[in-house]
């Protein structure tokens, strides 16, 4: 049964949503509002069909929460062992961050308020894993959404971050605990945890990967799923099992094949390639040793016989305030419809929607200081604009676009620094609350300079590389790597080049 409140609590409902209703006009309403929700209800309480998507080996053990002696560097929010077969990925063990549903396996987005619950169907990515043989083994922490259950430690040194939104990837993958891990890329996501862990990470071409199954409450149109892994092979195979059209993704556009061939080429090697050095990428503040490094194996690339030149985006450092105005809004209408979005002709994850639509409505105090300004800023901004912030930064978004295309008719790749420090130390907690707040609103994805490099691709959706390169004060350092839309296997074809060139392990391996 549903809940229905008084006249009194009609009024205020509507005052809430900007609807001035009188003592007498909600005796008018009610009547009627009952007799809809009477409707409503019947129709959610029906066993009318519900067609499920598909769910390879559905007879699945529970899996566990690993103990802290089994989880060195807090990597993990739970363990399991489903499929495993031959195929592309045979022999491969993959985890998934915790944005990413996997059926039968506890799901809580890293957040107490979540805690127990469990999805009922399983993302695509994870579907075309199993289908290619690998073996899912697990569930990465991530920056939770409220109520963390700890952070994740950069195996290279623990007092370092490791990066995030998937931080508990980049750590599985650097302590050598996992194979291939799927992360989520907003503004760097998967990205940023690969530059500061020592491993790669790949943002593919917006669309090209299925996101259905995947949430983090964010704008959707910024947001991607991609494979993270320690060698460009495992990727390539990562990104060739999963990627291509997908009927349940809304977001996919035309253009979008049916499956890509990433492995074929790995091996053609850089010669006659056209590496343009990206201007802007270089910006300060800029670590000296992380320019350097990542210039220096651009020059390894130049031996082996690309064709290397300076070329300027100028968008590139303009596109911050078209990025906020679009996400501060686009998270916020997420958070309004219900987590999954709406309006498309697809499959919505009910209990999934359901789970994240209480945990908002009876935790919002828990979230974090920076996601709740977020939220008020956009509320804010509606006010003041009624959609003309969230419209206008869609509307700019072929300009920037074609500022990156026409750099990438001029060169086949973009090259410069994934993140422009080494992982930084973590920050020791203010004991004042009001300095804690401060310093966590001071972190706000929006303000940080720590995304500069990786959120342009996120706007723009073409692909992006975050390679490792070398060391600085024994921490991992990382080019990134931009292409054409749809030629992501270019961009591994390059990593593969230059990881045959280097001391690869001395690259990537603790210590």
């Amino acid at each position: 049964m549903f809940g229905m409140p008084d006249e009194n609590g009609l009024v205020e409902m509507a005052a809430a949503m900007g609807i001035r209703l009188s003592l007498r006009d909600a005796a008018l309403f009610a009547p009627v509002i009952n007799d809809a929700m009477r409707q409503l209800d019947g129709f959610v309480q029906s066993r009318a069909e519900e067609p499920v998507p598909p769910m390879l080996y559905p007879a699945r053990a529970p899996g566990h929460r690993p103990a802290v002696d089994e989880d060195t560097f807090q990597a993990w929010l739970w363990k399991c062992a489903i499929g495993g077969g031959p195929g592309l990925l045979a022999g491969k063990t993959v985890s998934f961050k915790d944005h990413i549903s996997v059926a039968g396996i506890v799901q809580v987005f890293t957040s107490q308020a979540l805690e127990g619950f469990v999805p009922n169907i399983d993302a695509t990515v994870v579907t075309r894993v199993l289908a290619a043989g690998g073996q899912v083994v697990g569930k990465n922490m991530m920056n939770g959404f409220m109520g963390d259950y700890g952070k994740p430690l950069n195996p290279h040194d623990v007092r370092r971050v490791t990066g995030g939104s998937s931080s508990g990837s980049g750590a599985a993958l650097a302590a050598r605990e996992v194979d291939i891990s799927f992360g989520g890329d907003q503004g760097g996501s998967i990205r940023l945890p690969a530059a500061y862990c020592g491993v790669l990470g790949l943002k593919p071409t917006f669309g090209l990967v299925s996101h259905f199954g995947a949430g983090f409450g964010f704008e959707q149109s910024v947001d991607h799923v991609g494979p993270m892994a320690r060698t460009p092979e495992d990727v390539a195979a990562a990104l060739q099992a999963v990627a291509g059209y997908d009927e349940l993704d809304p977001r996919q556009r035309h253009g979008v094949p049916d499956k890509l061939d990433a492995l074929t080429g790995l091996d053609g090697g850089v010669k006659g390639l056209k590496i343009g050095i990206l201007d802007e990428g270089f910006a300060e503040p800029i670590e000296s040793g992380v320019a350097q490094g990542v210039l220096d194996a651009i020059a390894v690339l130049e031996k082996l016989g690309a064709e290397v030149k300076r070329i300027s985006v100028p968008a590139h450092a303009q596109v911050d305030a078209a990025y906020a105005a679009l996400v501060f809004e686009g998270t916020k209408a997420i958070h309004d419809t219900g987590f999954s979005g709406a309006g498309a002709k697809t499959y919505y994850p009910a209990s999934t929607i359901v789970a994240i639509e209480r945990m908002w409505r009876e935790h919002a105090d828990m979230m974090q200081p920076r996601a709740k300004l977020n939220l008020l800023v956009a509320e804010l901004s509606r006010r003041n604009y009624h959609g003309a912030v969230y419209a206008k930064a869609h509307n700019v978004r072929p300009a920037f676009i074609a500022a990156f295309d026409k750099a990438l008719a001029e060169v086949d790749v973009l090259a410069f620094p994934t993140v422009r420090t080494i992982a930084p130390f973590i920050d020791v907690l203010p004991t004042d609350p009001a300095e804690a707040v401060d310093a966590n609103l001071r972190r706000n994805w929006m303000l940080t300079p720590m995304a500069y490099n990786t959120k342009p691709t996120n706007y723009t959706g073409h692909p992006a590389l975050a390679v490792p390169c070398g060391k600085v004060e024994r921490m991992p350092i990382s080019m990134q790597l931009v292409g054409r839309f749809m030629e992501d296997a270019l961009l591994l074809r390059v990593a593969h080049a230059y990881s045959r060139a280097v001391d690869w392990d001395a690259f990537t391996g603790v210590g």
